[in-house]
């Protein structure tokens, strides 16, 4: 009898308020979360339905038509996007991953807080700022050496200014999550500091890292203001880092606004593309970083 009471009396009412709010909250909770699917959503759906129905091979492997021309692709700017990301991730990726493991494993705490408050405050700085920035460094020093202007170096140093900050902060959070027992292990045992860093702290963090990275890309390779600043746009092939190129993001808003079907049509095509580069990108690196765990 006495535990059959207590049962009972551990058992809520579903009249009772706790009960009834704890539904509310739960109801409200996942409306919100639909809702925050909602946006997401459609975007991907009519991306892919605008853009679905302008994809060929041609494409991929010709150049953007004339203004009235019906055949066409912009497989220019493929390559360049693709160049200028790579660019960014040579730039961005080892100065990224080596700050955040010196703010952890090397610096003092106040050193620490100061490079991370620098570090938040440029995440938050409008990517065209970036672009003018990269513009005055870049492109204006490349017209005076005589050695170009507009170029995919200038591009790829603009978008490493916005992959930095991305990278360092979650390489610096997933460094923070590795136990300090391994480092005490891996210390105890006779490693440096710097052995223990190499050898045990980055490969245990190395799958946040990866995906880290992952997310930077992701974010540079959508950005258009700081491109129309430094590499600018070209029809033809990429043929040198120090010239005017093409990119998939300038392309859209170029063709977008134009007047002509043909680009219009290119553009949604493109749009497409950049989505699938993107998502693509993030399912191999979650399988490799998978794999690796």
């Amino acid at each position: 009898m006495t535990s059959s009471f207590e049962q009972r009396s551990l058992t809520r009412s579903p009249s009772s308020p706790r009960t009834l709010l704890n539904t509310a909250m739960t109801g409200l909770a996942f409306i919100c979360g639909v809702l925050a699917l909602v946006p997401l959503l459609a975007v991907l759906y009519y991306v892919v339905i605008r853009g679905f129905s302008s994809l060929n091979l041609n494409i991929f492997t010709q150049l953007p038509p004339p203004p009235f021309g019906k055949n066409g692709g912009f497989g220019n700017a493929i390559v360049g996007t693709i160049l200028m990301v790579g660019i960014a991730a040579v730039i961005s990726v080892p100065f990224g991953v080596l700050a955040a493991i010196y703010l952890n494993e090397f610096s003092s705490q106040k050193i620490a807080r100061w490079i991370r408050f620098a570090t938040n405050v440029l995440s938050g700085v409008p990517s065209i700022i970036a672009g003018v920035f990269a513009y005055g460094i870049v492109v204006l020093t490349l017209v005076k050496l005589n050695l170009g202007s507009y170029s995919a170096l200038g591009g790829g140093f603009a978008l490493a200014i916005l992959m930095l900050p991305i990278i360092v902060k979650t390489t610096d959070e997933a460094l923070q999550l590795v136990s300090q027992d391994l480092r005490q292990a891996s210390i105890g045992l006779g490693a440096s500091n710097f052995q223990t860093v190499i050898l045990v702290v980055l490969p245990a963090a190395l799958p946040a890292i990866v995906t880290g990275s992952t997310l930077a890309i992701a974010r540079a390779a959508g950005e258009t203001a700081p491109l129309i600043f430094t590499a600018l746009f070209s029809a033809f092939w990429p043929d040198s880092i120090l010239k005017p190129t093409a990119s998939l993001a300038v392309l859209v808003y170029n063709f977008a606004t134009s007047p002509f079907p043909t680009w219009q049509s290119l553009a949604w095509a493109a749009s497409l593309i950049l989505v699938m580069m993107v998502l693509i990108t993030s399912i191999i690196t979650r399988w490799v970083t998978k794999q690796k765990v």
